[in-house]
């Protein structure tokens, strides 16, 4: 028997399938060795090390402590087992750095006594894996060495800064080599539109028309000046030259009435032949950012669709930094266009394509539709889901295009003009396309991160006009503008500034992106990437304290040195000892005891801010707030940075409902506090600070948060409310909200109350009378949950107990987990809903499936 081992059940089944009998084909379900997750991970043996900590051995020549992770440990068993009725190992792990390092554990794990043999491919296709039994090679250990020296280097990366972010910004937040400074990118855009100062500017535009039609153009210049357009500006809104003049809105309705019945005349008439080539196959930072922008997937999103098509054998391997093909595929390809085009669409050779990514890493090729004939989009779509479809085609469309001629046509640049009653020349300008070939424009028109960009691939035809023709101006009109700040990154967009930056790996882009979002630095607003104040204070203390380490040219550079060693022409050791120890710079043990020496924590979360006289900014550990004197209100939190203007912040703090006391519960002896949320204004039970959960309660839509008093924030504290107990079972009944709504719940039952009004005036015969209504159907308005327990001890996300039609389950938003036989919904703790949450995530990452992201409380 052959022993097989790929990393996902979906791979193994696609690939048992091709092998047939004689073959066994497992996953080993990912990675099955890492550095130590936590301190329960650590072995006895090593956790007095003073080292343990980090997993790595810093005085022992950066010895990494691996360990087989629990929810591994039982395939782990199970391959040994099938390694016992083996005669052969064959390791099939994908053909990358990870790949290859996946494929050097399992034989540190499995110790094999049989021969192994490294199996590669880039497409899961028959003949592709046929070919690659047949032709197997020793595992690269140099591949091994540079996969072992990054993570060596994020792990003394992340575990070393973190703790300073800790300390001086706030609890949880996170550190990265490459994540660090994808923050930095996003918090400099930010800065760019917070410096940005809108400038007005006017134009004229006018229809005219010549003997052969119609046609639109813009003032372009007067007496010979170039009249300003919005290119003119800087971002401070000052003009950035002095050879244009500016138009205001009266300077611009002074020059329509000066021309009032001027003849025009065709000055000049351009022609020029243009000729656009296709763009390459996708690598996958390309993918990443077409499928942004033309499908409005997520980098992560994109990277898990075109996971599923590459292991069920649709697309070729997608992580990858290459743009060549194959010669069987450009043969596939050229045939295709044949097929569905015509001969003149496939230009006499085929086009070769080369990387122009620095340090591009192994020889993959680009990602395409897998096989040696091609498969179209109609072919596959009932297979597929929706989103599998729609990549597919992508990836189709992108390949096909490549293959195909060259797009040609013509453009015309025409300019008129004439002399107004006041004798100043005016000139217009207009610009026209005519394609006279589509060529792979008939497949293929590349999205664009400028809607504006995209009009390029469309034509513009203008009607046949000569030099000296008279143009008649039909109507003329003034229209005003102002100038934009800078566009806020998309995940498209920071893709691309990441690789033209040469920090990180492509593959790795998609999980940085969604960290950096798991960590509270940004937010989505639509599809733009927000920085948080949280992350002007990270980014600042790593810019003032960990210079080197947000720098893109020296991050950049140890992508490199990276690549150095995965060639052999740098050794791992001494790299990571200069990095750590230093060498002719200060190493990072140095800096870190440097920042925690020296950094000033309120220097750090005092953020710039042009706001009235006396106010501070600060970003606090429970979120950004405004300081006048003894004065503080908060900030919300799904306010952009660059909306918080001096306007906005006066309004702020005049606010009767801001971030205020409402007055002292009676009971307690605390105070009633009316804040302000990402997702709506609420009342607390008492300040933040001590480590202690504190009651919150939303506030109810009819209420207003300028409004609002003590007493009805604290009939909002006593929900979730028990309403009495049912008379025939005993069960308690009780009246919540939740984020779907009001409820009243008895055990497992539920129903939904009309109003939230009502949680706080229905009585038990009332509660019982909604219950004995019947269910509502599927597809009806969504039950409240049972309960809000608050935010996860471990994670920070917001956990809820809901009611499932297998029985009540504990839910972030992201995982699922039932509820034990043990287990009281009542009763029931958020360190008890942790615990839970946490085994069903060990468990999806056993099963290869990944656990998707929570949401925080709210």
């Amino acid at each position: 028997m052959k022993l097989v081992i790929v990393e996902s059940p979906a791979k193994a089944r696609t690939i048992s399938g091709f092998l047939g009998t004689g073959y066994v084909v497992e996953p080993s379900i990912g990675h099955v060795r890492d550095l130590p997750r936590n301190a329960a991970a650590i072995p006895a043996s090593h956790k007095k090390e003073p080292w343990a900590r980090l997993g790595v051995d810093t005085a022992n020549g950066f010895k990494p402590l691996y360990v087989v992770p629990a929810d591994k440990k039982k395939q782990i068993d199970h391959l040994k087992k099938l390694m016992k009725g083996a005669d052969e190992l064959y390791l099939a792990t994908d053909e990358d750095r990870e790949g290859e390092s996946i494929a050097w554990h399992l034989t540190e794990v499995l110790k094999p006594k049989v021969p192994v043999k490294r199996m590669v491919f880039h497409e899961i296709t028959s003949q592709a894996i046929h070919q690659a039994v047949a032709s197997p090679r020793e595992l690269d250990r140099r591949l091994v060495d540079a996969q072992e020296t990054r993570r060596i280097l994020d792990r003394l990366f992340g575990y070393e800064v973190s703790p300073v972010l800790w300390k001086l910004v706030r609890p949880k937040l996170s550190a990265g080599r490459v994540q660090s400074p994808a923050v930095r990118i996003v918090v400099e855009r930010e800065r760019e539109r917070m410096r940005f100062r809108a400038a007005q500017y006017w134009d004229v535009a006018g229809e005219f028309t010549v003997d052969a039609g119609g046609f639109g153009a813009t003032l372009s210049s007067l007496g010979g000046v170039r009249v300003a357009s919005g290119k003119d500006f800087d971002r401070e809104g000052g003009i950035s030259r002095d050879d244009v003049v500016v138009l205001d809105r009266a300077a611009a309705e002074a020059v329509v009435a000066d021309l009032a019945g001027t003849e025009f005349s065709i000055r000049s008439v351009e022609r020029k032949p243009f000729r656009r080539s296709p763009y390459p196959p996708f690598r996958t930072s390309t993918l990443q950012q077409e499928a942004g922008r033309k499908l409005r997937f997520s980098s992560q999103h994109t990277m898990r669709v075109a996971q599923r098509l590459y292991e069920n054998g649709y697309i070729t391997y997608m992580r990858t930094d290459s743009v060549s093909l194959a010669e069987s595929a450009i043969a596939a390809a050229r045939s295709q266009v044949i097929e569905l085009y015509g001969k003149e669409y496939v230009p006499e050779s085929p086009r070769v394509y080369t990387s122009k990514v620095k340090n591009a890493q192994e020889a993959h090729e680009a990602i395409r539709p897998a096989g040696d004939k091609f498969r179209t989009p109609d072919q596959v779509r009932r297979q597929l889901t929706k989103d599998e479809a729609a990549l597919y085609e992508l990836v189709w469309k992108r390949t096909v295009a490549s293959q195909m001629s060259d797009a040609t046509g013509e453009s015309v640049q025409v300019r008129l003009g004439g002399a107004g009653a006041s004798g100043r020349d005016a000139e217009f300008a207009t610009s026209g396309r005519v394609i006279s070939f589509p060529g792979f424009l008939r497949a293929y028109v590349e999205g664009s991160d400028d809607p504006d960009a995209e009009l390029e691939d469309q034509e513009r035809r203008l009607p046949a006009m000569t030099e000296g023709e008279i143009a008649v101006a039909d109507r003329l009109e003034v229209s005003g503008h102002e100038t934009k700040p800078p566009a806020r990154y998309t995940e498209a967009s920071l893709v691309k500034r990441l690789e033209d930056l040469g920090i990180g790996r492509p593959s790795t882009y998609a999980s940085i992106i969604q960290t950096i979002q798991d960590r509270g630095y940004v937010w989505k607003k639509g599809t733009a990437l927000v920085p948080t104040f949280t992350a002007f204070s990270a980014v600042r203390l790593l810019e003032e304290h960990f210079t080197d380490l947000v720098d893109y040219g020296f991050t950049a550079r140890m992508e490199e040195d990276l690549d150095e060693i995965a060639d052999g022409q740098r050794e791992m050791v001494p790299y990571l000892e200069a990095f750590y120890f230093g060498n002719a710079h200060p190493g990072l043990v140095d800096v870190v005891k440097g920042a925690f020496e020296n950094a000033d924590a309120r220097e750090i979360n005092t953020l710039p801010f042009e706001g009235p006289e006396g106010v501070l900014l600060r970003s606090g550990r429970f979120g950004p707030y405004l300081e006048k004197g003894e004065q503080r209100v908060s900030v919300p939190e799904d306010i952009p940075p660059d909306e918080l203007t001096p306007e906005r912040a006066t309004e702020l703090l005049e606010a009767p409902a801001g971030d205020r006391v409402l007055g002292t519960d009676p009971a307690s002896g605390v105070p009633v506090l009316l804040r302000n949320g990402r997702f709506g204004p609420y009342v607390q039970l008492g300040e933040n600070g001590d480590g202690e959960k504190r009651p919150t309660a939303s506030l109810f839509k009819s209420m207003h948060p300028d409004t609002v008093t003590l007493d009805q924030a604290l009939q909002l504290l006593t929900l979730p409310r028990m309403i009495g107990h049912d008379p025939t079972t005993g069960e308690e009944i009780i009246a919540a909200n939740g984020r779907y709504g009001p409820y009243v719940k008895r055990g497992s039952d539920s129903r939904s109350l009309e109003s939230e009004e009502l949680l706080l005036t229905v009585d038990l015969e009332g509660a019982l009378a909604v219950l004995a209504q019947p269910k509502r159907r599927r597809g009806q308005a969504a039950v409240g949950p049972l309960r809000d327990l608050g935010a996860d001890p471990a994670t920070g996300w917001n956990v809820v107990v809901r009611d499932g039609r297998f029985g009540p389950y504990v839910t972030d938003g992201g995982v699922n987990a039932s509820l034990r036989r043990e287990d009281s919904v009542e009763r029931l703790t958020v360190e008890r809903a942790s615990a839970l949450l946490a085994e069903r995530r060990e468990k999806l990452e056993a099963e290869g499936k990944e656990a998707k992201p929570g949401r925080p409380p709210g």
